[in-house]
């Protein structure tokens, strides 16, 4: 067997390995080191490739895929800066807890500290952030493919642990590369790896004793941060049975009816309200809230219980009295499954029903006081009312009211994926709660590098389970004007190759979160910060070949949504926004929920 023949042979093994993981779509960018790669990648029968000239742009791409899809991702380019352009996703795969698989081509080891062309050191290039860095041997002999597939398997394991992320196999290969064309390739293996098995954390008895003493009778909240799963069963306990009031983000699912509040953002922005509403218990499940008034809300309360197991960090500042690294299901089974006892157990709980709550509290759990739960609801419908009432009452695009109108749009079964900077907050504040729909973002590392493309792979994942064909589920994208040109280059690319997406650009001028933050009062403000493009989001948009509409009226909103989805692949709503007037009504919305709170 030849050198070309031996390299394919090894990246095979690689390949088919991964693939029975559970891998089943793949981004490469074109290179020749890469060939074994893109061929074993290609080659494969349950291998779905998607091809991207920008290196940056397929690991982006590739995390849409993967959160998307729930299942892990590959990733592969030749050897050099190509490697390097990888960095970006891979610090936001790790942050998020991302399965992504980056095989880098590689010069054979000899080269490296030479100067030979092409070739720098990329074993460790991604620092801490891949959960495991391995080094392929050098395919140089027959029976090497072993080693390849036993590598592959090592690998599965870190990408796919408790909790998941990236890995990095870098995968070098002597000349010559292209295979003769006589080389045929192993079957598809039928064995699948033993996966690594998540453990079910669960709360042990003396924890669930504690839990209940801790929440029996306190005035408290659910706080519910981003979140990988479905926490809508989460929202409706604490919500529906507990009787607790739930501050639920988008990027959470757990904003659905009947379970987490309409309006939190706008009550817990409001210091007088808060002031008033000070909780005793606050019951954070997920990731560090986004926004900085809940992250105050947060750290007010005079005891903080953080549940989650899946982020970084989720109190960073400390302030968590009790941390438990658990799913957010464990806090629910603690209290349904546990018997009446002399320390204040529950009842056994059924469905989330008004008999349930009732036999909750029977089980001696003093529910919160009816005041407390009242006085929420009664603040959450004003509160609501006030905002739905301030927003429709505006006639030209208003950021809220983009992101607004643009979550209660998307068909169910639809996604809608929300950039960093305001989008996302915008989102948190004004998003009614509703059903049959997905959010997701990007807040492993909160930059607005690569959204384009991670909306894309999202588009790209194939169809979701539920009652909605897959030709009819909508993707949707809410972005600011400077992440959109940000990844540019995605757009040119993706323009044609019929991929369904939506893009909503706010077009505020670039860098308006900036004067929402204390650098508004900076005399470089506008220069440093704010950033002003001045860019024809048309002319640009055009030309890659994508659709295009501009909305300047608050009510033209949907009807260029309508005909952006009939018009089908990739099409950009360009929605032009004031900044300074924004940043007016902006006060005028606090004032407007303010007095309805006051009242």
């Amino acid at each position: 067997m030849n050198q070309a023949d031996l390299n394919l042979a090894c990246a095979w093994a690689l390949v088919d390995e991964l693939v029975a993981g559970g891998v089943q779509h793949a981004c490469l960018s074109p290179g020749s080191r890469s060939t074994p790669l893109a061929l074993a990648l290609a080659r494969h029968p349950d291998v779905t490739v998607h091809v991207h000239l920008d290196e940056r742009s397929s690991a982006f791409f590739a995390i849409g895929l993967a959160r998307a899809s729930r299942r892990p991702v590959a990733i592969a380019c030749t050897s050099g800066t190509a490697a390097a352009e990888f960095l970006p996703a891979v610090i936001e795969a790790s942050q998020s807890r991302v399965p992504i698989a980056m095989l880098t081509a590689d010069r054979p080891p000899r080269l490296r500290g030479t100067g030979a062309n092409q070739t720098i050191e990329q074993p460790g290039l991604y620092g801490a952030y891949p959960r495991a860095s391995i080094e392929m041997p050098l395919p140089e002999t027959e029976g090497q493919d072993s080693w390849w597939r036993q590598a592959a398997r090592e690998a599965l394991d870190p990408l796919l642990g408790d909790p998941p992320g990236p890995v990095h196999i870098n995968c070098p290969f002597e000349e010559p590369l292209t295979p003769t064309l006589t080389m045929s390739l192993p079957a598809p293996t039928t064995e699948r790896p033993e996966l690594p098995r998540r453990p079910d954390a669960e709360l042990t008895a003396e924890e669930g004793d504690r839990l209940a003493a801790e929440i029996s009778g306190a005035r408290g909240v659910v706080v519910m941060g981003a979140w990988p799963g479905d926490l809508s069963g989460e929202a409706e306990f604490w919500g529906g049975a507990l009787g607790w009031p739930v501050v639920a983000e988008p990027t959470s699912t757990g904003r659905r009816p009947g379970g987490a509040l309409s309006a939190a953002h706008s009550l817990i922005g409001d210091a007088d309200w808060t002031g008033r509403h000070r909780p005793e218990l606050v019951i954070q499940v997920g990731a560090t809230p986004t926004s900085r008034a809940t992250q105050a809300f947060v750290a007010s309360a005079e005891r903080l219980i953080v549940a989650d197991r899946w982020h970084l960090d989720p109190d960073p500042d400390r302030h968590a009295s009790w941390r438990l690294a658990v799913d957010a299901d464990a806090l629910r089974e603690a209290l349904r499954t546990r018997p009446i006892d002399q320390a204040g157990g529950v009842a056994l709980m059924g469905e989330h029903t008004e008999v349930a709550a009732r036999e909750l509290w029977e089980g001696r759990l003093l529910p919160p006081p009816a005041e407390w739960r009242e006085g929420w609801r009664a603040a959450d419908a004003a509160a609501r009312s006030a905002l739905d009432g301030f927003l429709d009452g505006v006639d030209e695009p208003f950021e809220p009211r983009i992101a607004r109108d643009v979550a209660a749009w998307i068909p169910d079964g639809g996604t809608l994926f929300v950039g960093n900077s305001t989008p996302i907050r915008d989102l948190d504040l004004a998003m009614t709660p509703r059903d049959g729909l997905r959010v997701l973002g990007n807040r492993g590392a909160s930059g607005i590098d690569g959204l384009v493309s991670t909306a894309l792979g999202v588009a790209s994942a194939g169809p979701r389970s539920g009652p909605v064909e897959w030709e009819q589920q909508v993707t949707v994208a809410l972005l600011g004007d400077l992440t959109f040109l940000h990844d540019l280059g995605a757009v040119a690319w993706n323009a044609r190759r019929g991929i369904d997406l939506i893009v909503v650009v706010v077009a505020n001028g670039g860098g308006e979160i900036f004067s929402l933050l204390p650098q508004r009062e900076l005399p470089e403000h506008g220069e440093l910060f704010v950033t002003p493009h001045g860019t024809d989001l048309g002319a640009l948009t055009g030309a890659t070949g994508a659709g295009h509409a501009r909305v300047t009226r608050a009510d033209d909103l949907a009807p260029a949504l309508d005909r952006a989805r009939e018009a089908r692949g990739l099409q950009v709503v360009e929605v032009v926004v004031d900044p300074a007037r924004g940043l007016s009504r902006r006060a005028d919305l606090r004032a407007a929920v303010s007095a309805a709170l006051s009242r």
